[in-house]
């Protein structure tokens, strides 16, 4: 299966750079760009337009073909594929290279690439290669080929110095250093730092649907491991968990050794350079227990899991009348130890909606925890210690924003509105988004890290912290 190419479109539907095509016809590349311009122009929102767009033909000799997208804040990334390729592997090679390009330029946008156009095109060179098969797809790697753009490099090009060969040859590091010359492909060879660190963050997302009944319907939660290494020459780290029976449907970084985590659920990984995701997993609440859950129902194998319990309760009590209504919304923290930070609850409205009037206030609870401070107010007329809203009259959404909740506080919302429309429909529902620091649904905790270097006598300092956001969607 190969990847016909890749094209950047802005947010005009302008292509501003695009790789080189497998395909003979010249016009293959504008026919899914015009395709999903269609689609966007077609459609009420852009989120709307299918991620898999179906192309047809320009003519009775060539084959019909498929473009997938994705967008990237002001840009869009396509994807043309034909014959039989899965569109997965279209999407997996997108977000490497996105990833990628903000590890190369920090911010992806049309600016950042029209001003780095010569970087962003080497890139497409090395990470899809003639035949449409991706092909380096590693940073370090990468960078030994592509020099990252700097301004020294920008000066020594000036100077006419030729910075690519000078590092490529191994200069200051020994001969042996340069392009693929370590035998590990996510990692380079002759890696140096003066203050050797690791560290590791353990974020986890909690998604779910509450009913008005404040019954939980549905909850997942995904979490990823992130690493930070800077360390000297070719380290051998070691982690392993007091707890991993509540990590479930793992998967790994290449550089983790597979049979090591199938024998004793340890991570014994030699790192790469920098920043990277040492693993995704999802959280199970409660893990089957059965060794064969084939003997079980499926029913009965879903119901053994049980949803995870909420960090907050919303009371909502809205009344409708022939020309608007009125709203009392109370949100309450279930936690006594954590914080609920950065909450920002939407509320939809329904079309004709207007003339919103509301009073923010809190409750009681949460004595002696000092709340954050320089918190925005969004419209004055609804700021109250910190917490505020506002009403996107296009989207007919109102917004509470808090940036603080202490730990069994409460907050209420207290508002009215109007409607042009006889019969007001405003969402049945209430989506909620927020962040807790020091916090993990799971309560994974790291048992042991050791890092050990056969050819480096140093003691890194090493760190492990986690962190948690969600989004809920509670109706009433």
């Amino acid at each position: 299966m190969a990847l016909d190419g890749i094209i950047i479109l802005d947010h005009y539907g302008r292509p501003i750079i695009q790789s080189g095509f497998r395909s003979s016809t010249t016009a293959y590349s504008l026919l899914h760009i015009d395709a999903v311009n269609n689609a966007l122009q077609k459609a009420e929102r852009s989120a709307d337009v299918d991620s898999v767009i179906y192309v047809p033909p320009s003519n009775t000799a060539n084959g019909s073909s498929a473009c997938c997208h994705v967008e990237v804040g002001d840009l869009r990334f396509l994807c043309p594929v034909s014959g039989d390729v899965d569109p997965l592997l279209a999407f997996a090679f997108l977000q490497t290279f996105i990833d990628i390009l903000r590890e190369y330029l920090g911010t992806v946008s049309a600016a950042t690439l029209r001003d780095n156009f010569d970087i962003v095109y080497q890139l497409f060179e090395e990470t899809l290669d003639s035949g449409g098969h991706p092909l380096t797809t590693y940073s370090n790697a990468l960078r030994d080929i592509v020099i990252p753009p700097s301004l020294l490099n920008k000066l020594l090009s000036v100077t006419g110095t030729n910075f690519n060969s000078t590092i490529n040859s191994g200069f200051g590091a020994g001969a042996a250093v340069g392009p693929f010359s370590s035998p590990l492909p996510w990692r380079k060879t002759g890696v140096r730092y003066n203050n050797n660190e690791i560290y590791f963050d353990i974020i986890e997302q909690l998604k779910a649907i509450v009913n008005k009944n404040g019954t939980v319907v549905s909850s997942h939660v995904h979490g990823k491991i992130e690493a930070n290494a800077k360390l000297s020459g070719t380290p051998d780290c070691s982690l392993n968990f007091t707890n991993p029976q509540v990590l479930d449907d793992c998967a790994l970084h290449p550089c983790v050794r597979l049979h090591r985590w199938n024998r004793d659920k340890m991570l014994s990984f030699v790192p790469p350079d920098g920043r990277f995701t040492l693993m995704d997993y999802t959280f199970s609440s409660n893990p089957l227990t059965s060794p064969t859950p084939t003997q079980q129902s499926l029913p009965s194998v879903m119901s053994s899991r049980s949803n995870l319990a909420i960090p907050f309760m919303i009371k909502a009590i809205v009344k409708l009348e022939d020309s608007g209504g009125s709203f009392d919304v109370t949100l309450t923290s279930r936690y006594s130890t954590h914080a609920l930070e950065n909450i920002v609850a939407d509320i939809n409205l329904g079309a004709g909606a207007g003339g919103i009037r509301c009073n923010v206030s809190r409750g009681s609870g949460g004595g002696g925890f000092i709340n954050a401070g320089g918190s925005r107010n969004l419209d004055t007329s609804g700021a109250s210690s910190g917490a505020s809203w506002s009403f996107d009259a296009q989207r007919t959404v109102l917004r509470w924003e808090i940036p603080i909740v202490s730990p069994s506080s409460s907050w209420s919302l207290h508002g009215s509105f109007s409607t042009g429309t006889r019969a007001p429909r405003p969402s049945h529902a209430i989506r909620v988004r927020f962040d807790i620091s020091s916090h993990t649904y799971s309560a994974l905790k790291v048992g042991q890290l050791k890092v050990t270097n056969a050819k480096e006598n140093y003691k890194p300092y090493k760190g492990v912290r986690g962190r948690s956001s969600g989004e809920v969607e509670w109706r009433w």
